[in-house]
């Protein structure tokens, strides 16, 4: 970890963005916008017709296909830390851009599976180099965004990647209307298309290549990030405020259908609107949070703000129609503030307790935790809030509050660690 006891107020930079976050200032912020829209496209496409194409078109059954995609998942979650300390040693571009067609190329190895073998071992395939390639991405954020806007251009990426999600969805509902092999098979090839579109976009980004001076230290200094118990501990929390995003996406479309009456579509309804409000916010979010102490106190805001978008869900079951669609409305919207703070100070306690000369492993196992809270919060959500009703929200809610509170002494344990000499600065 690289914060100092004492930490350093970040230096005044001009705005990385303008237009509320829409629009970059910077042109490199400008270059890391069009690549990532373009990534985001290509995912949009392929996410909403994957477990058709799977069931429908190749003629696996659902069970099967929901097993494969978690032991793939599995597969993901190890892949983080490796990728991270080969970039340490090669350079993020390189590595970046290797994974990344990589993942190409086993989406289009999907048009050809014919078997649950070749199913598995293409998920498998598909999963490891596209998690890998997450942490790597934002070591390379870290190497090429001033430290003084990093926070402010993750924010607009984010915002990009919704936007770049948001309408490759909707051609891929186009496919899922279709419904032929030709038309999804389509929308496969150019998501794989993307994909090393990306890659070779990342070549041409200055910074993030060269070989990593942490390859003259120590073994167990290049993996220190495995080992670093205060940075896994905070890792830890932000993967616990991260539920929420399962929350939003499995958790409340169940709770609808299955505890009260509101229509169908306001599942749908609410996606739709987090998507926008999180374009609208994110950037705006990130203000007061450049610095360890703006971060602490944006995730336990937003520990309490999702505790109370649970309490607000929780009470919808038992309303009418429209009240209960209200009523999830403004939970929703509880929902999205806590969603851009806790995105925000993760991001700002991701990188600011990192050793910077091995930042690609510390990348990899902080985002390797938010992805195996992508793998459990299904299971979690379904145990408590959808089995038990009020009693389960309010036992995610305790959770959230929890996890919110103990950002603070984590984060403040690792700067003590620091100042000890426990860790190395850059």
């Amino acid at each position: 970890m690289t914060t100092s006891p004492t930490e350093a107020r970040p230096v005044e930079a001009a705005p990385a963005t303008r237009f509320a976050g829409m629009l970059p200032t910077d042109p490199l912020l400008l270059r890391l916008s069009l690549l990532t829209l373009l990534n985001a496209f290509g995912r949009g496409l392929f996410f909403p017709v994957s477990v058709l194409y799977f069931t429908r078109i190749i003629g696996l059954s659902a069970t099967s296909v929901g097993i494969g995609l978690t032991v793939a998942g599995l597969f993901g979650i190890a892949a983080g830390v490796p990728a991270g300390r080969a970039s340490d040693r090669w350079g993020r571009r390189p590595v970046l851009t290797v994974l990344w067609i990589g993942c190409g190329a086993a989406l289009a190895a999907y048009t050809l599976i014919g078997s649950y073998a070749s199913f598995l071992a293409t998920a498998i395939g598909y999963a490891a180099l596209c998690q890998a390639s997450m942490g790597v991405r934002n070591a390379l954020y870290a190497d090429v965004l001033p430290a003084g806007t990093r926070v402010e251009g993750r924010a607009h990426l984010r915002m990009v990647t919704n936007v770049g999600m948001g309408v490759g969805g909707a051609f891929g509902a186009l496919a899922l209307q279709v419904d032929s092999r030709a038309g999804y098979t389509a929308l496969i090839l150019v998501d794989a298309v993307a994909f090393v579109g990306s890659a070779l976009m990342v070549l041409r980004l200055p910074g993030g290549g060269a070989r990593r001076p942490v390859d003259d230290s120590p073994a167990e200094s290049r993996w220190r990030a495995v080992r670093d118990l205060p940075y896994l501990g905070v890792t830890f929390l932000n993967a616990v405020l991260a539920l929420q995003y399962s929350l939003l996406e499995v958790g409340l479309p169940l709770w609808i259908v299955q505890h009260t009456d509101a229509p169908r579509w306001s599942a749908a309804l609410i996606m739709i609107l987090n998507c926008a409000l999180v374009a609208l916010l994110q950037v705006r979010a990130t203000r007061g949070v450049e610095d360890l102490s703006g971060a602490v106190r944006a995730m336990r805001r937003s520990g309490l703000l999702l505790a109370l978008s649970c309490a607000v869900f929780a009470c919808t079951a038992g309303l009418s129609p429209l009240w209960a669609l209200a009523v999830l409305v403004v939970g929703a919207v509880v929902q999205v503030l806590a969603e851009v703070l806790s995105a925000a100070g993760g991001w700002t306690v991701g990188y600011g307790l990192a050793d910077a000369r091995a930042q690609g492993v510390y990348q990899g196992v902080f985002n390797s935790g938010q992805a195996a809270a992508t793998m459990a919060a299904p299971a979690l959500v379904t145990a408590t809030a959808i089995d038990h009703g009020t009693a389960g929200w309010a036992v995610l809610g305790v959770l959230f509050v929890a996890a919110g509170l103990g950002v603070g002494p984590a984060v403040r344990r690792a700067r003590r660690d620091a100042w000890r000499g426990e860790s190395v600065s850059p």
